[in-house]
């Protein structure tokens, strides 16, 4: 009743090309942008196998080896050939099962004092 009636199916075939959804984490600076600015894709990478319209089996390099290759079309968006400016580099990420990104910060950059009435606590922000 409330569905989009022209509302069509991501239909995937083999050799295309794709990137793969990382879940968001709260106050997580990824790739040096905080918030909702932060993409949320990496990629593009390529599928090697079609199981059927749910799963799809993907190539996927050594550096993503803690990620299982079938992975359900959710996690996938469509990756356009000309589009070369959103190819993220994959030498630094740290991606874990359950498809999360994990980034260790690289410095503090801003410390602060937070004063309370009888004492103060030092802040740092990443």
């Amino acid at each position: 009743m409330y569905a989009d009636p022209r509302r069509q199916p991501v239909i995937f075939t083999v050799g295309e090309q794709v990137y793969l959804k990382v879940s968001p984490w709260k106050r997580v600076i990824r790739f040096g942008k905080k918030g909702n600015l932060a993409p949320r894709y990496i990629g593009p990478f390529r599928i090697q196998q079609v199981l059927n319209d749910q799963t799809v089996v993907l190539d996927l390099p050594a550096e993503l080896a803690g990620i299982h290759n079938t992975i359900n079309v959710s996690y996938l968006r469509k990756c356009k050939v000309d589009d070369v400016s959103q190819i993220l580099p994959l030498q630094d990420l740290k991606v874990d099962m359950n498809k999360k990104l994990v980034e260790e910060p690289v410095r503090i950059v801003v410390k602060k004092i937070t004063k309370l009435r009888h004492k103060q606590i030092p802040m740092a922000t990443l």
